[in-house]
């Protein structure tokens, strides 16, 4: 056997010297995607208050295999994934989404923090009430430019959950 492998991605040969025990190594686009998928994972197990050692036993992997997932370290094979969007309730397209947009960056913006931060702490509120209350504030305050700057909507909701 040659220990010279030509590899084919998006169209671009790479040729990579293989030792005795080296891996191939993917492309740095394929690294981007790997990562990607992976943070994707992390922002929607967050959201469901679940921590990576739930997720692992839900998809029937080790805690540290789901740890390499979401830092895109180890690939996510097709049916894994299709495993992982079902426990998570989301669409495998969902993975992808903004993909064009981080690639540009390469990391997390200070908003995409604060969404993942806000979801953290959502999760870990466990009064109902409050929970509830705290949506329909943040509901009142993303439609707060389509409503007069004079409308008093946040005591209102408030006064309501009291």
């Amino acid at each position: 056997m040659s220990d010279i492998e030509t590899l084919d991605c998006d169209d671009e040969a790479e040729t990579v010297s293989l030792g005795e025990h080296a891996a191939p190594k993917p492309s740095p686009r394929a690294n981007l995607a790997d990562r990607h998928v992976g943070t994707r994972i992390r922002e929607r197990r967050i959201m469901l208050g679940l921590s990576q050692q739930q997720l692992a036993v839900m998809i029937g992997v080790t805690y540290q295999q789901a740890h390499k997932y979401e830092r895109g370290l180890n690939r996510i094979s097709a049916g894994r994934l299709y495993d992982i969007a079902q426990v998570l309730n989301v669409p495998i397209s969902w993975f992808f989404e903004g993909m064009e947009i981080e690639a540009a960056t390469g990391e997390m913006n200070p908003r995409q923090r604060m969404c993942l931060e806000l979801a953290r702490n959502f999760a870990l509120i466990d009064n109902l009430k409050h929970q509830e209350a705290l949506s329909m504030m943040a509901r009142a305050l993303a439609h707060a430019e389509t409503v007069p700057p004079d409308a008093d909507l946040i005591p209102d909701l408030l006064s309501r959950n009291s």
